[in-house]
């Protein structure tokens, strides 16, 4: 059985206009590959907007690196949906749709979620960003795309500063230092089971973790109570996932805060995670198993 592992074509190795932080998808690569093949199975990555994808000869599909969706959300949501039609898409579209928009943090905030306090502006301007500062009443705020990902039209501000031109809606929190001093923690689980988890930690003199940007990950062992904190975002869900990163920063009292629960196209961190690969296979598998009885 062949897999597809959805990618974008600024991902795919050889198109000339890779992300530099396409490295990635090689190592998700490299962790799927010999953990499908040991089981019979192949990973072919495919990009979502190629036209000559036969996703019905997959006998599934995993969401991967499509890090370009977030300017095209209603086309990628559409071919999301053709795919799903053809064969078993992973995760299902129904909750891609619901993360893709980062409201869903307030769902899971009903749920009993630590979430960083936050301003939703469908617009932004210098009225509204100065209001932002009064709500939250902080002097150093992130403004964050609400249909994002990799902090791609992201902007740090202080209260004064001139607002840069946002033509998106936005989501806007407090700048914790946590993010600085001890870095965004991430904890990946696998068919509700978890994984592994890391550190991410930014370059001196920048908060932004991600590796386009010179972030550097390193595995943690996560203390018990860390831990129950991540695995209680997942248990909020309707039904586990066969992905999922949560990703958290320590809040000021000491406990852990939810940043993100990724479940459309996350990156796992196979490297920190050898054991990744292996599980993915099998949970992939054993959710295949009802269509194939």
């Amino acid at each position: 059985m062949k897999i597809a592992y959805i990618a974008s074509q600024v991902t795919l190795p050889g198109t000339p206009n890779r992300r530099d932080d396409a490295f990635e998808h090689d190592y998700m690569m490299d962790a799927l590959r010999p953990a499908f093949a040991a089981r019979g199975h192949s990973v072919e990555d495919v990009s979502w907007d190629d036209p000559d994808a036969d996703w019905g000869s997959y006998g599934a599909a995993i969401i991967g690196t499509t890090w370009d969706y977030w300017d095209r959300q209603a086309e990628f949501l559409a071919t999301l949906e053709r795919i799903e039609a053809a064969t078993r898409l992973f995760n299902p579209v129904q909750l891609v749709r619901w993360n893709i928009h980062k409201t869903y943090l307030r769902d899971l905030e009903a749920k009993g979620a630590r979430i960083i306090p936050t301003v939703w502006l469908d617009t932004v301007d210098a009225a509204s960003a100065a209001a932002a500062f009064e709500t939250l009443g902080a002097d150093d705020l992130v403004f964050k795309r609400q249909v994002g990902a990799g902090a791609h039209g992201q902007h740090r501000l202080s209260r004064g500063d001139p607002v840069p031109d946002m033509p998106h809606a936005m989501m806007v929190q407090p700048f914790l230092k946590s993010i600085q001093t001890e870095g965004e923690f991430s904890f990946i689980f696998v068919g509700g089971n978890f994984c592994h988890a890391l550190v991410k930690r930014a370059v001196a003199g920048d908060y932004r973790i991600q590796s386009k940007y010179g972030g550097k990950e390193t595995p943690v062992t996560p203390p018990a109570d860390d831990l129950a904190d991540a695995a209680a975002v997942i248990s909020m869900l309707d039904e586990a996932p066969l992905y999922a990163r949560v990703d958290m920063v320590r809040g000021e009292d000491g406990r852990l805060v939810l940043m993100e629960l990724e479940v459309i196209e996350p990156y796992l961190y196979p490297l920190e995670g050898p054991r990744l690969g292996e599980m993915l296979a099998e949970a992939v598998l054993k959710r295949l198993e009802p269509a194939s009885a």
